[in-house]
């Protein structure tokens, strides 16, 4: 399981700081991709933007959750 997933994970059992650690020092694109949504979830929407420029994503926009569940898929995972 990757970094991203992993931190997918923490982020569905509230744990933000882990999932945050586990993406921090990723360079993946999906790692960037999750990194936005967590900045999204702290209401840090310009900090979101760039890693959702550095993902080569559309910044996310509605339900962090919904759009957690979304990335998770995308991923291949089932949460």
């Amino acid at each position: 399981m990757s970094a991203a997933q992993q931190a997918l994970n923490l982020i569905a059992a509230g744990d933000w700081d882990g999932a945050h650690a586990l993406v921090q020092d990723d360079t993946s694109a999906d790692a960037a991709w999750v990194h936005a949504l967590l900045h999204r979830i702290e209401g840090d929407e310009s900090n979101a933007a760039y890693w959702y420029r550095r993902a080569g994503r559309p910044v996310g926009a509605g339900d962090t959750d919904a759009e957690r569940r979304a990335i998770a898929a995308a991923l291949g995972e089932t949460h």
